[in-house]
């Protein structure tokens, strides 16, 4: 593809090179760069790609776009991420101008919102369904690895293209606020632009929770119409600020175009009563909690947007699946209820806490840990949130990234010390899980947080294989050959250990 074609519509500020140059691919990672290549260079979250021009060019790059003049074939341009975005669009030909995009965005529920979203339009169409996600990617019963929520650019075009090519009309997908920010979406135009909450997240990012509203918000700028979540203070704030159309929902006020009346919450699923205007319908959904229920109102809102009808949209809730790593239950031969969640902000773990609470006939023990590299205000709040609700609080690590593990528990540790709860701390997450389950007794209930559907953790720069429901199984069979030993008695020297 010729140079001048990849370039039509990007900023470009000066620099010299030839528009009729041929290009035969695309690449922002100097070490995937081969002959032929255009690379983009832009200042990455660790790396600076203007380091790594001369190493691209020497691999056989034959033009760099860029933010810095220098020698060479260069194009300068005044944000490389939104130059990377719509030189990937026009790479792959523009894939989501045959696609109705849906993008939801908010802190907590967007996972299991484009499920269920997925489940519906699945019921009602007859073309396979895309959905680009924190846990996967979907192209109809096809699933792929996914590495963020929302891919860069360059991959997410490319995902794009595939789902078109495979015959997928419609796409739900997650927006974080990272890849709002940083362009990764730009030029998409999204039918629907969906509201789930916004509670404390990624300040080590936004710094302000004004900050994270504001570019949450984002996504309506690109939306042709916004489904909001009207209980939610920043879902009434995006209501008076966004352009675009707007259906609203909400469990408590009857002002909103979607409301859920005589609400009823089970072990095992939700049921309500959808109500908009002249419609009324009974939604059974097969997955726990009063958080499930703005999900689900989430995704009817959405096909409201969509212009699906309540009467053809809430029969296929019934008989969707739950979806990994939210609210899981995990099979266990005992007595006792294990469910592992990927619960990781304060208003996740308290949503989870307060769930299970309404069906613990035992105690409620809580195991989790905050990840390193993140937003550090969190972490006592979590931890008071925990000890506040449960009836024993194991502590152990996330995903410690770069930062001393113990350095992050002892900050968890000081919104416990404000509460009687026992607690018990253990770095190790596999023997923090061994000791959580064989505390267990009749009637009890174990939630794991934090990891939720991810089968790693990263420490330092690595992601080692960590799958807590394997952990749980090994737990289970090593108890079946001989009894295990205490714990405390052969906690490692780095372990506090604090049962009261």
């Amino acid at each position: 593809m010729k140079l001048y074609h990849l370039l039509a519509g990007v900023s470009v500020v000066g620099g010299e090179y030839d528009p009729d140059t041929e290009i035969t691919s695309i690449s922002y990672d100097s070490r995937t760069v081969t002959e032929g290549a255009l690379f983009v260079a832009f200042l990455g979250a660790k790396i600076d790609g203007h380091c790594h021009i001369e190493e691209a060019k020497a691999r056989g790059a034959v033009a760099v776009v860029c933010e810095a003049d220098g020698e060479g074939t260069r194009i300068l341009t005044p944000d490389s991420k939104l130059a990377l975005a719509i030189i990937s669009a026009n790479w792959f030909e523009h894939p989501a101008d045959g696609l109705t995009l849906i993008g939801v965005t908010g802190t907590n529920g967007k996972t299991t919102t484009t499920h269920l979203i997925k489940a519906v339009l699945e019921g009602r169409m007859s073309s396979p369904i895309g959905m680009i996600g924190t846990n996967h990617v979907a192209i109809g019963g096809e699933e792929l690895p996914s590495h963020r929520t929302t891919p860069e650019s360059y991959e997410l075009q490319k995902i794009l293209r595939r789902m078109a090519d495979n015959g997928c009309r419609y796409v739900v997908m997650e927006v974080s606020s990272h890849a709002l920010i940083q362009h990764r979406t730009a030029g998409l135009t999204f039918a629907v632009g969906v509201f789930t909450n916004l509670t404390q997240e990624h300040l080590d990012y936004h710094h302000t929770m004004e900050e994270y509203r504001r570019v949450k918000g984002l996504l309506f700028a690109q939306s042709q119409c916004a489904v909001l979540n009207m209980d939610d203070a920043a879902g009434e704030w995006y209501s008076t600020q966004v352009q675009c159309p707007i259906v609203s929902y909400s469990e408590n006020k009857d002002s909103a175009d979607l409301t859920a009346k005589n609400v009823r919450l089970f072990h095992s699923h939700v049921e309500f009563e959808a109500v908009a205007k002249r419609q009324i319908e009974r939604v059974h959904l097969p997955i726990p909690g009063g958080f499930s229920i703005y999900n689900a109102l989430a995704t009817l809102a959405t096909c409201m947007a969509l212009g699906i009808s309540l009467h053809k949209s809430v029969p296929p809730l019934r008989a969707v699946r739950g979806v990994k790593g939210r609210v899981e239950v995990v099979p266990v031969p005992t007595a006792y209820t294990v469910i592992i969640d990927y619960a990781h902000t304060p208003d996740a773990l308290e949503n989870i806490l307060v769930m299970a609470r309404e069906f613990t006939v035992g105690r409620l023990i809580c195991l989790f840990g905050c990840g390193g590299d993140r937003d550090r205000q969190k972490r006592p709040i979590m931890g008071a949130i925990a000890a506040d609700l449960s009836d024993l609080v194991v502590l152990t690590s996330d995903n410690p990234r770069t930062e001393n593990p113990q350095q992050i528990l002892q900050e968890v540790q000081e919104g416990v010390l404000a509460f009687s709860t026992p607690h018990y701390i253990e770095l190790d997450r596999r023997r923090a899980i061994h000791w959580a389950l064989e505390q267990g007794r009749l009637g009890d209930v174990i939630i794991l947080a934090g990891k939720g559907h991810e089968t790693y953790q990263e420490v330092g720069t690595a992601q080692l294989p960590m799958d807590e429901r394997e952990i749980i199984r090994e737990f289970f069979r090593i108890r079946q050959e001989k009894p295990l030993e205490k714990w405390e008695e052969c906690a490692r020297k780095n372990v506090e250990v604090m049962i009261q």
